[in-house]
């Protein structure tokens, strides 16, 4: 895998913070192109041939209208923020029904004061957790098991602090060893780095890592959810 970003990537959006103006981002959006937007798709592109490998239904999509990176540009129809430009690059590698159905995804988040990268679910409607948490009371070895091999510990630590549930979710018994869990409505594990790991030569193979430990815990929910995981 290759990596082509580089600290013009964080210099570019610490610019972008201090000026997120429509004719800022004009005059230095060949920046923007050759600093931030072509790197990124590179570097989903030095994705692709381990997804297809290791997570095959997870997909590396380099289109930059519909792809796996998200657009610069921020809805400002809703909220009091009218900054017209996030201050952050993303990309999200998802599954292949995730157009269709609310699915599980791997993701990458970089900005100049925070990178983190990992994946998960995010805010499912209740009758998709619910099928997650059915799995999670059939199989509480299998899922407790996934939270504790070496290298989630090693990467994670332990699932990300969603938001939870003061009470046991309806219909859910309150006892259950892996309670914690299912009052969680969000599902999710995220690591970080430094600036300079980002740019190094072999932050694909960090971030691939890293997907490769969340591996179980994403077959887990995939299959869960009856989405296909080959």
């Amino acid at each position: 895998m290759s990596n082509t970003l580089t600290p013009e990537l964080f210099q570019f959006l610490r610019e972008l913070s201090k000026n997120n103006n429509k004719d800022w981002f004009t005059e230095h959006k060949p920046r923007f192109r050759n600093n931030v937007q072509l790197p990124m798709v590179n570097f989903i592109e030095a994705m692709q041939p381990w997804l297809a490998l290791n997570t095959p239904a997870f997909v590396a999509d380099t289109r930059l209208n519909g792809g796996s990176l998200f657009r610069i540009y921020r809805d400002v129809r809703f909220g009091s923020n009218k900054s017209p430009y996030k201050t952050n690059i993303g990309c999200n590698f998802r599954h292949r029904a995730g157009k269709d159905a609310h699915a599980p995804g791997f993701y990458v988040h970089i900005a100049d004061d925070e990178i983190f990268f990992g994946g998960g679910i995010w805010s499912p409607p209740t009758p998709v957790l619910n099928k997650i948490r059915d799995a999670i009371i059939e199989h509480p070895e299998r899922w407790q098991a996934i939270q504790q091999a070496p290298a989630f510990i090693e990467i994670f630590g332990e699932l990300g602090a969603a938001q939870s549930l003061k009470n046991a979710p309806r219909g859910y018994p309150s006892d259950h060893p892996c309670i914690d869990d299912l009052k969680l409505k969000s599902l999710f594990a995220f690591t970080s780095c430094t600036q300079a790991q980002v740019c190094a030569d072999d932050f694909p193979e960090r971030v691939a890592k890293a997907f490769g430990a969340l591996t179980p815990m994403m077959e887990f929910m995939v299959k869960a959810l009856e989405l296909g995981w080959d």
